[in-house]
């Protein structure tokens, strides 16, 4: 079993879109088995807080359920736990950095699309389909780079 967890700033929009939306392509593969999908925060800011509703509308209108989701923030033993650690963006690889043992782990989501950029953060525009739209790009990445490994 591959061990992947998405992060971003504080657990509420970005990485939980992400997990959900893998844990629905997995489903959709019949491959649900071969994943353990999770997401976590790089602040406390949230902890403890269900998914932003703009991202839980956005999920239930594409017949994905979260409920139950609450922000957490990663810790140093989540580096022993998972086989990948994906960023939403630069900021959140360096606080990774400051947190975990090694950046051994760490990817930018986007970077499996080969794109060099950090996903777009809703929290400051708005947007939410631009921020569906890069982690469907990057999650599209990621399962081509999964399934070749």
């Amino acid at each position: 079993m591959t061990n992947i967890l998405f992060v971003c700033h504080g657990n509420i929009c970005r990485s939980p879109m992400a997990e959900f939306l893998f844990k629905d392509m997995a489903k959709e593969k019949h491959k649900e088995g071969f994943y353990h999908i999770e997401s976590a925060a790089v602040s406390s800011e949230e902890t403890g807080n269900p998914v932003y509703p703009p991202v839980r509308q956005l999920l239930a209108e594409k017949g994905i359920s979260c409920k139950g989701k609450t922000a957490r923030k990663i810790t140093r033993e989540d580096y022993y736990e998972y086989d990948y650690i994906i960023a939403m963006d630069r900021s959140n690889l360096r606080y990774l950095e400051r947190i975990l043992p090694s950046a051994d782990k760490t990817y930018l989501l986007l970077s499996f699309a080969g794109i060099h950029r950090d996903v777009a953060d809703p929290w400051y525009t708005g947007d939410f389909d631009a921020c569906y739209k890069d982690i469907m790009t990057g999650l599209e990445g990621l399962w081509m780079h999964l399934e070749k490994a």
